[in-house]
């Protein structure tokens, strides 16, 4: 039928069948291109087979020699694939993905659950964190802020991370003995099957298991106590963090303690003087009032004298002056006296001289 004879739904559903027999065609040769590239280059060297199942190699030599177009299509012919073959690649290909689909959920299984031993290692170490904080702040922390510091809260502070750090190194320490001890079994377990393969002992299907079973059993355990060692190796450098943080602090703290303490004693020095100062200010002060009330007392005592007694003070006072005075002059006129008498006799004894 000319398809200008169909009309558009028909023209519709031809165009989603020739889309579904393309998908088809594009899905069997993307698997026999995988099936291709799987197989190793010596298998794809082409042997002698039955006429309609694989080209022999005089067809190859004759498609070389002769290209005329009706043998190349009958070549062609010849090298398709049959049902059963297209069948056996695909089964091949479907038994390919099953495995992969296997190996897919084994690695995610695993990434599961080092994901969940991850979880619950975070859990557990918060937990042990929460309580070492709490034990700290019961032990360390409030005993050190009764008793504001001081060498010994630090010695005490130092003896409890110590114990700590030591805890956990002596369990990594088992730990790592006890992996150490399954390496060694595993070690043994896999000498023995090499002599047992080597003498020639067959071993049933179910002692295979078995060794299988127990080879997996032991093989988690070393990954458990491959995971315990590094949970508590990452625990003690987080303690060890943790320990230089509160040492750093308790240093922080020293320091503030012995600024305060040596700021204390500079106080006390300065109320010392002060003191002192205040000491001689009241002497003073005493002192002060005792002449003062010596003042007020001959205030009170004091008599105001005459009129005509103060005049004669005053004009004895200004005679007092006045002769003051003279016997200053005269002081003066005899001394010029006397050195003018003294030059002379120097005079008079060099000259004899």
């Amino acid at each position: 039928q000319h398809l200008d004879q169909l009309n558009h739904h028909q023209l519709q559903h031809l165009l989603d069948e020739l889309c579904h027999y393309n998908a088809a065609l594009m899905a069997e040769t993307e698997m026999f291109d995988k099936y291709l590239k799987s197989l190793d280059p010596k298998d794809l060297v082409p042997q002698p087979a039955v006429e309609g199942t694989h080209a022999s190699q005089d067809f190859v030599q004759t498609r070389s020699r002769r290209k005329s177009k009706s043998r190349s299509v009958s070549i062609e012919r010849l090298q398709q694939l049959t049902v059963e073959e297209k069948c056996d690649i695909a089964q091949r290909e479907l038994e390919d993905i099953k495995e992969e689909t296997e190996k897919l959920k084994e690695n995610s299984q695993r990434v599961l659950n080092n994901y969940k031993a991850t979880l619950e290692e975070a859990e557990i170490r918060s937990t042990e964190l929460k309580k070492s904080l709490y034990e700290f702040d019961r032990d360390i922390v409030k005993d050190f802020s009764e008793k504001h510091g001081g060498v010994a809260a630090a010695d005490k502070v130092y003896r409890y991370m110590e114990d700590k750090i030591r805890a956990r190194d002596s369990l990594a320490e088992k730990l790592r003995l006890k992996n150490a001890a399954l390496k060694v079994h595993n070690k043994k377990l896999k000498l023995q099957l090499k002599q047992k393969e080597e003498m020639g002992e067959v071993l049933h299907e179910v002692d295979f298991q078995q060794l299988k079973i127990e080879n997996k059993q032991f093989l988690e355990k070393i990954d458990e106590r491959n995971q315990d060692l590094l949970r508590l190796k990452l625990m003690a450098a987080n303690t060890l963090q943790i320990l230089n943080t509160y040492k750093r602090k308790l240093q922080n703290m020293t320091d503030e303690s012995a600024r305060l303490n040596k700021e204390f004693a500079s106080r006390q020095d300065m109320l010392r003087r002060i003191n002192r100062e205040n000491k001689l200010v009241e002497e003073e002060r005493d002192k002060a009032e005792h002449i003062n009330k010596q003042l007020r007392t001959e205030m009170s005592d004091y008599r105001v004298p005459s009129v005509m007694e103060y005049v004669n003070s005053k004009a004895d006072h200004t005679d007092l002056q006045k002769n003051v005075k003279a016997w200053e002059r005269k002081v003066e006129i005899a001394e010029m006296s006397l050195k003018n008498h003294r030059k002379a006799w120097n005079q008079i004894k060099m000259s004899s001289a």
